[in-house]
């Protein structure tokens, strides 16, 4: 049985510097959030850092290791699997560099208990909230969501957030297996069907932080998928029919 309800999943790769610092954050928090680490080969030792942590926090804290570098967007649909077959009723996602502060997790949760279907980590809903990015990366982020908020009408400031708050009952209906984005676009796309699925998403605003540790993995091609791949999505959601009832009994 699970001490929580509530479960973060944490992608990391090369988070050696991080990797026990960000699992001791969230696990001292006020409300009860168990800890799924997704590693994808770590040449750097994270893997051995966070089964020290297991030994830690018995129950508390679990790892699934990859055979190497398969995509963010395919660590998340792994873990959002493992945690809706766990039973989890929150899952919640977030970087490990701390980027996204832990604390931020219980305001997350509470949207989302209290009635919200998606609950966004958001940069933008509030204007611009990102601390030590440079101005270049900044605006490139800021226009992005614009862009795909204008093309997919979908009423989110920071679409490409990467902190954010499932209600199991989303990832139960969701077609998982067939969301194709790899990088950063994956957090349109999950945003996005879910939207389209009439399920009710909210953002939450937050202060971004750039890592202090560790070496950042967003590259151009990164964001070059997610601002050409998002007129593909918006133009394949014309064909398709997102029947939450029918999706939710298979």
């Amino acid at each position: 049985m699970n001490r929580s309800d509530s479960v973060v999943i944490i992608p990391m790769y090369n988070e050696r510097e991080n990797a026990a610092a960000i699992i001791d954050a969230v696990l001292s928090l006020p409300v009860a959030f168990d800890i799924l680490v997704i590693d994808d080969n770590s040449p750097d030792g994270t893997a051995a850092i966070v089964k020290e942590k297991m030994k830690e926090y018995p129950g508390r804290v679990d790892i699934i290791e990859r055979s190497g570098k398969l995509g963010l967007g395919t660590a998340y649909i792994t873990g959002f699997k493992a945690c809706v077959a766990r039973g989890y009723d929150y899952i919640c996602e977030m970087d490990a560099d701390f980027s996204h502060n832990p604390a931020d997790l219980v305001a997350l949760r509470s949207a989302a208990v209290k009635g919200a279907d998606v609950v966004v980590g958001s940069r933008y809903v509030t204007g611009v909230n990102v601390v030590n990015w440079p101005m270049g990366r900044v605006l490139m982020s800021y226009y992005a969501s614009k862009y795909v908020r204008m093309i997919t009408r979908m009423p989110v400031h920071d679409t490409t957030a990467g902190f954010v708050c499932y209600r199991r009952e989303v990832l139960e209906t969701l077609p998982l297996d067939q969301i194709k984005f790899k990088g950063y676009a994956f957090q349109i796309e999950m945003k996005f069907t879910a939207y389209k699925y009439g399920f009710k998403v909210v953002e939450k605003p937050i202060v971004f932080v750039n890592r202090v540790l560790g070496t950042s993995k967003m590259n151009s091609g990164i964001f070059g998928e997610a601002v050409f791949g998002v007129i593909r999505l918006k133009w394949n959601s014309l064909f398709k029919k997102y029947d939450r009832k029918k999706a939710s009994a298979k």
